[in-house]
């Protein structure tokens, strides 16, 4: 594919203080059809192999993976550069703009993937949660390839203000999925229900879920987080993840 830029979204002003003061929102229809049409092609080739790889080493469980129930697959873009155009592109520039400010890092990058009828539930957690230990929020673009509603798992966020905090809170893991949990609360949260190629914007101290896909087809979603800094493993020795540069003092400084 030669040509995969994210189209111009305008955020508002009613969407950036929405964002410091609960902690997201929703761009509908962000990325163009060229653009969907790819990333959802290399999140099937890419589970794919993950599958393979679970089969050939007979695992049904690898991490927070479960075999043809949910998949995380992270940080591709290192051996696949065509998936770049996509996270450093203007529309990625402009929300890390709106969000962290004039600097911002890529930190990390996943496809996630529900099988259709059997794919899991992820429970309550902050995405600061799994690195673990205190650090300044970062945030994440949430890009659902295809239409996300109650029905085949959408993700479902807990503003600030329903939280009631806004700061990194200690997680428990669960047993029976591996996933880390940090709310207990019987808050349901807010469902985003929205067309492919629509992006949730939220701070990675917003606590958010998913329910289980109860549908036909695949639930896919292209995850891609920056931090307005480096984000190191708590003894400061190295990178918790990526922390390739991407915009300083609001200029893009890495070519797509």
């Amino acid at each position: 594919m030669t040509e995969t830029k994210a189209q111009p979204v305008e955020i508002t002003v009613e969407q950036k203080e929405q964002y410091q003061e609960e902690g997201y929102f929703i761009l509908e229809s962000a990325m163009d059809d060229a653009m969907l049409a790819y990333i959802r092609g290399e999140c099937d080739r890419l589970t794919e192999e993950m599958e393979a790889q679970m089969a050939e080493a007979d695992e049904t469980t690898r991490g927070i993976n479960h075999k043809g129930k949910r998949y995380f697959v992270s940080n591709r873009h290192r051996e696949n550069p065509s998936l770049r155009p996509y996270i450093f592109s203007d529309l990625m520039a402009e929300i890390c703009r709106s969000t962290l400010g004039p600097t911002a890092y890529l930190f990390h990058e996943q496809f996630v993937v529900k099988g259709p009828e059997v794919g899991m539930k992820f429970g309550w957690h902050q995405d600061s949660g799994y690195v673990g230990f205190d650090h300044r929020p970062y945030m994440s673009c949430w890009a659902a390839l295809d239409d996300v509603n109650e029905e085949n798992g959408t993700v479902y966020v807990l503003p600030f203000s329903r939280a009631g905090t806004r700061h990194r809170q200690e997680h428990s893991i669960l047993d029976e999925s591996n996933d880390k949990i940090g709310y207990y609360g019987d808050d349901p949260g807010i469902p985003v229900v929205a067309p492919a190629g629509s992006i949730l914007v939220f701070s990675s101290v917003s606590f958010h879920r998913s329910s289980t896909n109860t549908s036909d087809g695949w639930r896919r979603v292209y995850l891609t987080q920056y931090s307005a800094e480096p984000i190191l493993t708590e003894d400061g020795t190295r990178n918790w993840s990526n922390a390739e540069p991407f915009l300083m003092d609001g200029e893009r400084v890495t070519a797509d």
